[in-house]
């Protein structure tokens, strides 16, 4: 990956087009906000193939960002990161959810690559549909 300064931020060509990062998210996407998609799309990812390998296929998940909470003094670094994870399926069992929760944690790189950096709180909820 190669980032070119752009008058605004950094764009860069990826597979699916040009990425525009700035400070400005008038102009493209914030830092942390790649950062934050990123730690969230793969969890949900993981969870994914989790529930298919335990037999529990997901009709859907949608994982969103509750809240964010950043350093008012340390660079506005990221502290905090609640996700919320909507799972419906129904095959999904509660009594097993606690156990893809901890492997969703436990096999998402980008969670793995902020542990001890950043908070990130995880909760869930069910549905048959």
């Amino acid at each position: 990956m190669k980032l070119h300064m752009t008058e605004h931020g950094f764009d860069t060509e990826v597979e699916f087009g040009t990425l525009h990062i700035s400070s400005n998210e008038e102009k493209g996407f914030r830092p942390f906000q790649l950062m934050v998609a990123s730690i969230a799309a793969c969890g949900g990812g993981v969870m994914r193939k989790i529930l298919d390998k335990m037999r529990m296929p997901a009709d859907d998940i949608t994982v969103e960002v509750k809240e964010v909470i950043r350093s008012q003094d340390d660079a506005s670094r990221l502290m905090e990161i609640h996700l919320h994870f909507t799972v419906i399926g129904s095959d999904i069992t509660v009594e097993k959810m606690p156990r893809v929760m901890e492997l969703t944690e436990k096999n998402c790189s980008m969670l793995q690559s902020v542990m001890g950096c950043i908070h990130v709180v995880k909760t869930y909820e069910m549905s048959t549909k």
